[in-house]
């Protein structure tokens, strides 16, 4: 996903591969580290299982990208 993408899209939650192109990483560094030590993140995280969730709203904060709504 772009980072447009992600600011018009209406999902609370993004997937770690949907932030991984934004951020110029790989989604399975996000996983892992969401689970090691998810405060070293700077955006909050939610682990679930064998899941981990990413809340759209903090995120786009986090990035310094203001949501058009």
């Amino acid at each position: 996903m772009t980072l447009s993408e992600i600011k018009n899209t209406d999902k609370p939650m993004l997937l770690p591969a949907e932030v991984a192109p934004v951020l110029g990483c790989d989604a399975h560094s996000i996983r892992i580290q969401a689970r090691q030590a998810p405060d070293l993140l700077g955006f909050p995280v939610v682990v679930i299982g064998n899941r981990t969730l990413i809340p759209r709203r903090p995120f786009l904060a986090y990035i310094g990208e203001e949501e058009t709504q």
